[in-house]
């Protein structure tokens, strides 16, 4: 066996592990006396809390952390421009109408909770006013293909030890987690998970795979029932995701978290609940928002932001970008670059590149044997160039000229028939709050004084294995003894299932007038090599959902609709050091993202939102301004050694 890269455990280290000590530290944390937020960068004088004169800033990227960048520094009187390069706000929760059997409805990129310890992204909601705009899930379940009872989790009140108390003594499955003591390894284990901080944890378990570190001594069971689970809703598989931020992950969401695990939903879509109060609230106070802008340019002067140029229009605008092979597409007459719902095929001398983005609703189309293109959702048909042949999509696909060619990529630059103006801004502060996919765009864009370190820290972030989601709707309902949200393990594809029938509004109502379901299934990080076309995706994903509810095997499928990119943050094994932090090396100029490195612990909408709010007091920071006071859960485990 490997050995842990772990020190030795002295004999007072294992008693406090064991509850013999200790005792202090937890009366301040036990089911008795909740313990509240951890405030982070709390200003102890008593400074403004709007300018005084006229500032403005330029933030890039309309996601939740540009959104809560936005809107902190429109309440305090800056003069904000939002940029946004889709057509479509709030980024990974954004949202579009659909047709359905004569209906539109809201489609977006997957179903999102809202666990309790959200604390920032629950303060925003309350100063808009709009808590109404969410309902408790009751219960969540984790239900398993084979071998475990499911999991229920409910509202809970107990800090760390007590709420493992409590989940050992409300789990079928207690008797089957594996843990043993007296075992080395499993102490290491339980001293890792319970003795997080930042960042001693990165420090010992960044270079270490979660699949390497399982290997080292890790309890089976403890792994299968929740380990594996929870580690790819973090949306990064296990073999490619730190050990450090897997614990990270688990102390913000379990280990350090006094609320439970039980969570709320939006009413209606996240873009009518969430999204849109936000912009509504920045657009009061003067604040532009400008979709599909393109940026092409972000110069530099004397370690500040000069100005920023960019194009309007449609997403395709004439910058270039860059793309990455896919071996996985590719072969001896064919090259294929990029990856989920970005594809794009080079013609024989690799001169040209059509994009195989269906211009209806962005699923990927398929060649065929005879040169045409079909899709895969909705059966648009495309010719060989691209043109449209029958609908539902009405604009042809995109074709672009291959500028550059290296060994791994591509440059790219959209053939136009009409060139759009460049705009130029200039402004006080930026604030880059891009996708990772995005940033990379953006580095290769900075231009001037840059420092070529910072600049390739934003071109090697880490892009996770692709998502994707699949959403059906059926001419009946269905029998579900499990949350209307429910984990599910040990499948092929499937990691989630979504009852939206029975969660949002407009589906509540089309399943009382119709006595239909609409049902979502959630493939967090999926490997390409395994599905390499979105149409095995859908043909997987409808297998699995016969077998997760056979009573569906005989309804009929009235619609279905795909979600499927390569977007979402990469937290890779090594990764921590490198990764950019909000503040930079240009005086003028704030990061922000799920992907920027944080100083406390938060995950997925909590850390988009508190790093777009962490980047807004930087730049109030700046001004002299009071900064917004931002909570977290316990920063530290119980158990330090």
């Amino acid at each position: 066996m490997t050995s842990s890269p772990l020190p030795p455990i002295s004999r007072r280290t294992a008693l406090k592990l064991l509850g013999v000590g200790g005792v202090g530290g937890l009366l301040g944390y036990s089911r008795f006396a909740k313990p509240q937020p951890s405030r982070y960068q709390l200003d102890r004088l008593a400074l403004p809390k709007t300018l005084g004169e006229s500032r403005s800033a330029v933030i890039v990227g309309a996601g939740l952390a540009g959104l809560a960048a936005a809107y902190e520094l429109s309440q305090r009187g800056f003069q904000v421009t939002l940029l946004e390069k889709s057509p479509n706000l709030g980024g990974k929760v954004a949202g579009w109408p659909i047709e359905v059997e004569g209906e539109v409805f809201q489609m977006e990129h997957g179903f999102h909770g809202f666990f309790p310890q959200y604390y920032n992204l629950k303060s925003i909601v309350k100063e808009l006013a709009i808590e109404d705009n969410f309902r408790s899930l009751d219960f969540y379940s984790l239900v398993f293909r084979e071998g475990y009872e499911p999991e229920v989790f409910r509202p809970s009140h107990s800090a760390f030890p007590w709420n493992i108390v409590d989940l050992a003594l409300s789990s079928p499955n207690r008797w089957r987690w594996g843990i043993n003591l007296t075992q080395v390894s499993h102490l290491q284990v339980f001293r890792a998970i319970s003795g997080f901080q930042i960042p001693e944890s990165y420090n010992r378990l960044d270079q270490v795979a979660v699949t390497d570190w399982v290997a080292r001594g890790f309890p089976q069971g403890l792994y299968d029932l929740y380990f594996l689970p929870f580690a790819k809703s973090s949306l990064n598989a296990p073999d490619i995701l730190s050990t450090g931020e897997l614990l990270q992950f688990f102390h913000f969401y379990f280990f350090g978290n006094p609320e439970g695990l039980a969570f709320h939903g939006t009413v209606d879509d996240m873009v009518t609940s969430l999204v849109m109060p936000m912009i509504r609230a920045i657009e009061a106070q003067g604040g532009q928002i400008i979709t599909e802008a393109t940026v092409q340019e972000i110069h530099c002067e004397k370690d500040k932001i000069k100005n920023l140029t960019y194009q309007t229009g449609s997403a395709v605008a004439n910058i270039p970008f860059t793309v990455e092979r896919n071996p996985l597409l590719s072969n001896a007459g064919e090259t294929y670059y990029g990856a989920g719902d970005q594809v794009y095929l080079t013609n024989e001398k690799e001169t040209e590149a059509l994009s195989l983005t269906c211009s209806h609703q962005g699923c990927t189309v398929a060649k065929q044997e005879n040169g045409q293109f079909i899709c895969p959702c909705h059966g648009a048909v495309y010719d060989q160039n691209g043109k449209v042949l029958r609908g539902p999509a009405r604009r042809d696909l995109t074709r672009y000229r291959v500028s550059k060619q290296r060994e791994q990529g591509a440059e790219l630059t959209a053939i136009t028939e009409r060139v759009n103006p460049t705009e130029t801004l200039s402004a006080d502060y930026y604030i880059l709050a891009a996708d990772v996919v995005g940033m990379k765009h953006l580095a290769a864009r900075l231009s001037g004084d840059i420092n070529p370190d910072f600049q390739q820290q934003l071109q090697t972030l880490a892009v996770a294995d692709p998502f994707a989601v699949a959403r059906f709707w059926f001419d009946r309902d269905f029998d579900w003894p499990h949350s209307n949200f429910a984990s599910l393990s040990g499948y092929r594809l499937t990691d989630s299932i979504t009852l939206y029938h029975r969660i949002q509004t407009q589906f509540i109502d089309w399943a009382e007038r119709t006595g239909g379901s609409v049902v979502e299934l959630h493939a967090y990080c999926y490997k390409e090599k395994d599905f390499p076309t979105q149409s095995a995706l859908l043909e997987t994903f409808a297998e699995e959902l016969y077998e997760i509810v056979p009573e569906l095997q005989s309804a009929v499928l009235l619609h279905q609709e795909l979600v499927n990119q390569k977007n979402f943050s990469g937290f890779p094994p090594g990764s921590y050091d490198r990764r950019p932090a909000t503040e930079t090396p240009i005086d003028n100029l704030f990061l922000a993202g799920d992907w920027v490195k944080m100083p406390f612990p938060c995950g997925l909408m909590e850390r988009a939102i508190s790093s777009g709010l962490l980047a807004a007091n930087g730049v109030c920071h700046a001004e002299g301004l009071q900064r917004r006071e931002l909570l977290t859960v316990r920063p530290e485990g119980l158990f330090q050694i």
